[in-house]
């Protein structure tokens, strides 16, 4: 009987329907109190946020895997105790030392429960910035996970390998990565869902870092299905998280704003990490709506969180407050980073902006260098937009109004029809350049076609543009001209020498 419970209830677990998992096991122990019950259990009531049910069931389980001298089953709880007391009560301490006993329990021994130590070792390596430790972390734990046909600990292992490789520049290779480990997990490959969830998690920031909405917009609607399907409430709030950056790139913010307040709601105070996922984004939607107020103080409420450390001094950019200060804090974080990360480009584009307003222009100079190398590397449109725009306002600084003008219409073009939120100030800068009499390369392109007699549709198919892009580039080269029409201004711009 016990044992028909307990397959009953794994069977339960692999499909989501955590309340009858915890019926089942609960059944299973009322006959036996076995490891196998309590190990069960205690996953049933993790997705069902029982915390101290689940640790409870957790140590019962340990203790009787000892008793037997299982010696890979009391490792594997000792294993998952050091992660739930991180996540659940942010005890750092006790969670080493599980993460310890596990190792020790371990010893050389060639098992699963071996790559799992392993990966999360990779994890922590990551934290560090160390990266290059993280991906021979990961590949060791991935050769575990083929050589004991464990899909779950192989996929996550090469998810894991791809943010290392994301982080050192090899942007292509880790997205990859990413992609083919959130496949396997929402193709049901994984037996255990938890880290089915973590690996689509991954793969999301690694969106939102890469500023890759394109990419993320195509797999945040099947992540949430899929989180759906598993009725994980934490779960659903960090996709529905990941989902309003997304919108709100796009310029959707009432929808993003709606998501967010899900998530808020669906990630309750149980789990304070991934809660504070759905508040620092939520602060950063209320930045952008211009409610400072409010953006701080949710800002402040998760001030250990990276993004919460960025939000603050974008607020403090935003409102001119004291941008030496800014700058000493972006310069720590960067101390913490190594050189050549692509995590270091939301603190130097922050550095740029703040070096800028202190005049500094040397020093932003070299930290715009390395940003735009970063951006080179992404290539995804909003990088490499930013990075004209921070050009055109250190362009600025220096007096070349034509650079700067250049550069602001290179970045608005870039985020039109991607990111109306973020063009908004590269308007502003180019509004604030002074009028020129020079026209831009792309200007001179979009009026030799102009010459030649083609159409603002034919234009914009030759240049790979859009035709309200070649409508705004013709508007322009009439302001700057001075002319009304195109006869006029092909004229002008040939008796200026500005066709040659």
């Amino acid at each position: 009987m016990d044992d028909d419970a307990v397959e009953a209830g794994r069977e339960a677990l692999s499909r989501g329907a955590w309340p009858a998992a915890r019926l089942q096991f609960e059944r299973a122990l009322e006959v036996t109190a076995t490891a196998e019950a309590y190990e069960g259990l205690s996953w049933a009531a993790w997705w069902l946020e029982d915390v101290s049910a689940c640790l409870d069931a957790r140590e019962q389980a340990y203790r009787r895997y000892r008793q037997a001298d299982d010696v890979r089953g009391a490792a594997r709880m000792a294993l998952w105790l050091s992660d739930d007391h991180n996540e659940f009560h942010g005890a750092e301490a006790v969670s080493v030392g599980w993460f310890n006993r596990a190792a020790r329990l371990l010893g050389d021994l060639d098992c699963p429960e071996r790559g799992w130590l392993t990966v999360f070792e990779a994890h922590a390596a990551l934290g560090r910035h160390d990266t290059t430790r993280a991906r021979e972390l990961a590949v060791q734990a991935g050769e575990v996970g083929r050589r004991h046909r464990e899909v779950d600990l192989e996929m996550f292992s090469l998810a894991t390998e791809g943010l290392a490789l994301v982080a050192d520049g090899a942007i292509g290779q880790g997205m990859r990565c990413l992609d083919e480990a959130s496949a396997a997990a929402l193709g049901g490959e994984y037996e255990n869902l938890a880290p089915a969830a973590w690996t689509c998690c991954q793969l999301m920031s690694a969106c939102e870092e890469l500023r890759d909405y394109e990419r993320g917009a195509q797999w945040c609607r099947l992540v949430e299905e899929f989180s759906r399907r598993m009725e994980a409430r934490f779960v659903i709030g960090v996709c529905r998280a990941h989902y309003a950056v997304v919108l709100g790139w796009h310029g959707k913010l009432a929808e993003a704003e709606s998501e967010l307040l899900g998530a808020q709601e669906d990630l309750t105070a149980k789990r304070p990490y991934w809660r504070a996922e759905a508040v620092v984004r939520l602060g950063e939607l209320r930045r952008r709506q211009g409610r400072t107020v409010e953006a701080d103080a949710l800002f402040n409420e998760v001030s250990w969180h990276p993004l919460a450390k960025r939000g603050l001094a974008e607020l403090s950019l935003d409102r001119g407050d004291d941008p030496a200060a800014v700058r000493a804090v972006l310069d720590r974080v960067l101390r913490q980073i190594p050189a050549g990360s692509v995590n270091r480009a939301w603190p130097l584009e922050l550095l740029v902006r703040a070096e800028t307003a202190l005049g500094e222009l040397d020093a932003a100079a070299a930290h715009l260098q390395e940003f735009c190398a970063i951006a080179a590397a992404v290539e995804t449109r909003p990088m490499r937009a930013a990075a004209r725009y921070l050009e055109g306002l250190h362009a600025a600084a220096l007096g070349d109004h034509d650079r700067a003008r250049a550069c602001c219409e290179d970045a608005v073009e870039l985020y039109d029809g991607l990111a109306p939120f973020e063009a908004d100030p590269a308007r502003e800068a180019l509004g604030r350049v002074p009028r020129q009499t020079m026209l831009t390369a792309r200007q001179v392109a979009v009026l030799r076609l102009v010459a030649d007699g083609l159409g603002n549709r034919d234009i914009a198919e030759r240049l790979v543009i859009s035709e309200h892009t070649v409508h705004r580039h013709v508007a322009n080269i009439y302001a700057r001209l001075g002319c009304s029409t195109r006869a006029a201004a092909v004229s002008r711009a040939t008796h200026l020498g500005l066709m040659a």
